[in-house]
């Protein structure tokens, strides 16, 4: 019912019911977006503290405020009024684009995609949105009296039945069985894109349930020192209350979002920047992702085995005799012709150049060959069936073909036993192991002297009684960055596994190429088997090489592997659950999996506390992709419904990035958070220490603290760069954390020292004369008639802040804040260091310029000035000796107080090191036949709620 369109009247009818193909993305009124910025809890805040500033004559700094609140409320607004205007144009032009669309009436003609009505016959590329590397070729709706839906009788091969909305057309497909459209607008993958930008998935909610606790933190010992102030001075520091720093950690994922984008990667998700830091594992396809997309076969194209009976090789200038084989080759694959190239998988193209044809869509032939192949039916490859098969026919004969194409275990499943070579898994593993990509191929005559209806053919019904051919072997060489950059990971304790479709051998043998599988190491292979009548199910552990050397689990590396394959995986899924965990701790090579048991591995992973990156091609990922904490499609768009994060570049190098500016982007935030937090301490301190003497510092001095040193300290810590080396060990990962905390308590009793020192030393010099009001006086006297308590205005002003204590405290203060500045910005491991951040460099003069404009210091001697700066020296000597020694100290503190990792994963390498019975070496166990055991992770329960 869907292959012959529309009419003229149905169209209008369904435009009615169902409006238009179009999607419309609002571009937000520049005033929704101001009045919503404006009641940001932050701004509320400010509004407030600015009212109480402005009330106490604090004119000066209140007014930069104002100026810097307004231009950051007028930058945030231009910036999501240009994403807002750049999406609606990107959606905008998808809407108008011109496609040929086939009706019953009027044939075939232009018309605009809006007007695309359900039922409609049309033909797109739609890897942007599925991040397919390759060109899938879909097939036509199948035929079934069932009641089901399409989608669900499908099952996992509907997506070769569906064509998802996108505006690169590509071809018009105007005879038989054309693709008809069943959804438009809002309803589409296209949408679901959208929507995915306009309102991601809301993810890492620990991060600022942190951020909130430690805000409510400091607003506690805040309020428990202004009363102690209140007690000392009976006055309340109201210059104080912007020490509530909101500590933001979406602007420094944002300027690593556009750092990834200059690198070409792309980002749909920026919450999920953060969650990048601290990924410990990453699944790669093979396929297209480490290996290359085409084949390389070097002086040979072909090397087949035909039965096994003599291993030919077939030159590319040499064509093939006519023959069963010959039609395998020419006719079984889902190669198209567009824009008069044929394409499809690289593996298809390279089988089909072998035959040396070439191919058509006959509607475009005006005479037939003379000798040629008219493929008539084509059953579809499925990751999940491992095989394809074509219905063909000879040109001039009456005979129907049915060749099929697949995994060799497969395929020979469905052959006659007797044309099966009885060496047939001997000759597969001499290949495989060798690292050859090998697929089957097959042939079978459908019911020689009858016509046959090859509309109405089940694929279960011709699937049987075929005539094995041979194995179609190729090599599949690696990328060149594939090795360097899991070399890298490894290095950096990260662990890298091998999810493929392809056959365990290759893969195993790929695995050790490339290095994820090191010298020395063995490999266990994993064989589960379903139960067979009274036998229960069994799980087998064998060594790849036949050697009895034994293995040993050392404390950070293991010199043994598992391996397996998909249906080995769904039997210890449903049978030896309980084995699960201790399996997936070492477990590198997984083949034969279909899409939906790579989602599920990811999953299991995730059980077990690991944070895991996935990267793929989008062909069969999508799901395990979207499972993924963090998910990258090799793609050459923009952006992908298959993951949130899409690379441009064709290699793996990619993930080395992604988690290199994570990293650098959490460790820039944090140091953010604790500059503001060391920030408003410092200033605290100096204040307190001031009140004592019923003094205050000045409004010129408290403007350059909070309007420049901050300001600069808040531009400038995100600038610098990721680290081009990955760190073995991964940033404090908990804003309360007790790395953090410990750095943040102990510079702040280095603060409270240094300030008291100050304080008590300059009272004991012998020129020290209290509130003295002279600038630059030889003479120095009190002021008559000054008030020191009383408001800071005119003389009286002068008086409470022109003292000795306010001259040594504020730049004891001020270049602290510098300080600590300095020492959170210490650079590697995670960012670059920070000599190569100049803007972050130059700050530390800045402050000093501004202080010879906005003087309110009294003259001391010079010699004084030296101990001022002996003092600011040995408070930097020890902050940085803290910070550095910071990670030591506290695996020291662990070490002392045996405290370990309490991740899941962590607890079964502990558990699995004390085992003498493990890795179990040749040998069988059989499932009981009570209920199996069920691992749950109740910490992974929970934060799924979340």
């Amino acid at each position: 019912k869907f292959g012959a369109g529309l009419t003229r009247e149905e169209q209008k009818i369904r435009q009615a019911v169902y409006g238009p193909n179009a999607i419309e993305v609002e571009i937000r009124p520049i005033w929704k977006l101001l009045f919503k910025e404006i009641l940001n809890p932050f701004y509320v805040f400010q509004a407030f503290t600015l009212t109480l500033w402005l009330s106490q004559g604090y004119i000066e700094y209140s007014v930069a405020i104002i100026i810097l609140t307004i231009i950051s409320i007028g930058l945030t607004v231009y910036d999501l009024r240009q994403q807002s205007t750049k999406l609606h144009h990107l959606v905008e032009e998808h809407n108008e684009v011109q496609i040929t669309v086939c009706t019953k009436s009027e044939g075939c003609k232009e018309m605009k995609s809006c007007y695309l009505v359900p039922g409609d016959i049309w033909i797109v590329n739609e890897g942007m949105l599925t991040g397919e590397s390759i060109p899938v070729t879909k097939t036509p709706l199948p035929f079934t009296g069932s009641p089901m839906p399409w989608k669900i009788h499908s099952m996992e091969v509907y997506h070769l039945v569906q064509c998802y909305l996108t505006n690169m057309v590509c071809t018009t497909l105007c005879h038989i069985r054309s693709d008809a459209c069943f959804c438009t607008g809002f309803n589409t993958a296209k949408c679901d894109l959208v929507r995915s930008i306009l309102y991601p998935k809301p993810v890492n909610f620990k991060l600022y349930r942190d951020a909130f606790k430690f805000i409510v933190g400091l607003l506690l010992v805040c309020l428990d020192l202004s009363i102690l102030c209140v007690f000392v001075s009976h006055k309340v520091i109201t210059r104080h209350a912007s020490v509530l720093h909101a500590p933001a950690l979406s602007p420094w994922s944002l300027k690593t979002q556009r750092r990834l984008k200059k690198k070409k990667i792309f980002c749909i998700s920026p919450q999920r920047i953060n969650i990048c830091r601290q990924i410990n594992l990453v699944c790669f396809d093979k396929t297209g992702t480490l290996t290359e997309d085409g084949l390389d076969l070097g002086p040979t194209n072909l090397l087949l085995s035909i039965r096994f009976q003599k291993v030919r090789k077939f030159p590319s200038s040499t064509s093939l005799l006519w023959g069963p084989l010959y039609g395998a080759m020419a006719s079984c694959h889902s190669l198209v012709v567009l824009d008069k190239k044929i394409q499809g998988d690289p593996l298809d193209l390279k089988m089909f150049e072998g035959t040396q044809w070439v191919t058509f869509h006959f509607p475009h032939l005006f005479k037939a060959p003379t000798e040629g192949i008219v493929i008539l039916h084509r059953f579809p490859f499925s990751s999940a069936l491992q095989r394809m098969s074509v219905v063909s026919q000879k040109t001039g004969e009456e005979q129907y073909d049915l060749y099929m194409k697949g995994g060799p275990e497969t395929v020979s499943s469905f052959c006659r036993q007797d044309t099966v070579p009885a060496n047939f898994l001997k000759e597969l593993k001499t290949y495989t192991s060798q690292g050859f990509r090998v697929i089957a191929l097959a042939h079978k005559v459908l019911n020689p002297g009858k016509n046959v209806d090859v509309s109405n053919l089940e694929r279960e019904d011709v699937e049987s009684e075929m005539e094995f051919l041979g194995l179609l072997v190729m090599e599949n060489s690696l990328k060149q960055e594939t090795k360097p950059v899991l070399q890298q990971l490894a290095a950096a304790r990260i662990r890298s596994v091998m999810v493929t479709g392809d056959n365990l051998q290759t893969a195993v043998m790929l695995a050790k190429t490339a290095g994820m599988i090191h010298t020395g190491s063995k490999v266990i292979l994993v064989e589960a088997s379903e139960p067979e009548g009274s036998t229960p199910a069994s799980i087998a552990w064998r060594l790849v090489e036949d050697c009895e050397e034994k293995i040993t689990l050392e404390e950070e590396t293991c010199n043994y592997h598992f391996a397996m394959n998909g249906k080995s995986y769904q039997v210890i899924i449903k049978h030896f659950y309980s084995l699960l965990p201790k399996i997936l701790v070492n477990a590198t090579v997984f083949a034969r999996m279909s899409p939906g048991q790579k989602s599920s591995l990811v999953e299991e992973f995730q059980k077990l506390d690991y944070y895991v990156g996935m990267c793929g091609d989008g062909a069969n990922d999508c799901g395990a992709l979207k499972m993924a904490h963090a998910g990258i499609s090799l793609s050459e768009q923009e952006a992908s419904v298959a993951s949130p994060f899409t690379s441009q570049i064709p290699n793996i190098q990619c993930v080395l990035e992604l988690i290199r500016e994570g990293r650098a982007a959490l460790v820039a935030s944090f140091a953010v958070v604790k500059c503001l937090t060391l920030y408003g301490m410092i200033q605290f301190v100096g204040t307190a220490l001031l009140f004592w003497q019923l003094q205050i510092f000045g409004n010129r001095q408290y403007l350059i603290q909070k309007a420049v040193i901050t300001l600069l300290v808040c531009l400038t810590m995100s600038l610098t760069e990721a680290y081009p080396k990955l760190a073995p060990y991964c940033p404090p990962v908990q804003l309360i954390s007790p790395p953090l905390l410990f750095s943040i308590i102990l510079n702040v009793c280095f603060t409270i020292i240094m300030q008291t020192c100050g304080f008590l030393l300059v009272k004991q010099q012998p020129w020290y004369v209290a509130l003295a009001n002279r600038v630059c006086t030889q003479q120095n006297t009190t002021m008559s008639g000054s008030s020191p308590g009383g408001n800071s205005t005119g003389s009286s002003s002068q008086s409470n802040v022109l003292s000795y204590e306010d001259t040594t405290l504020w730049p004891l203060s001020s270049v602290n804040c510098i300080i600590v500045a300095f020492v959170f910005s210490k650079g590697k491991p995670f960012p670059k260091p920070i000599y190569t951040n100049y803007t972050n460099l130059g700050k530390a003069f800045k402050p000093n310029c501004c202080s010879c404009l906005f003087q309110q210091f009294l003259c001391t001697p010079l010699i004084w000035r030296v101990y001022i700066l002996l003092m600011l020296l040995v408070t930097f000597c020890v902050s940085l000796f803290t910070e550095v020694s910071n990670k030591h100290l506290w695996l020291l503190i662990k070490a002392w107080f045996g405290y370990q990792s309490n991740s899941q994963y962590r607890k079964w390498q502990r558990m699995l090191q004390r085992d003498p019975n493990w890795p179990p070496v040749n040998t069988e166990d059989f499932a009981a036949k009570s209920t199996d055991e069920i691992y749950i992770n109740p910490t992974y329960e929970h934060s799924d709620k979340d």
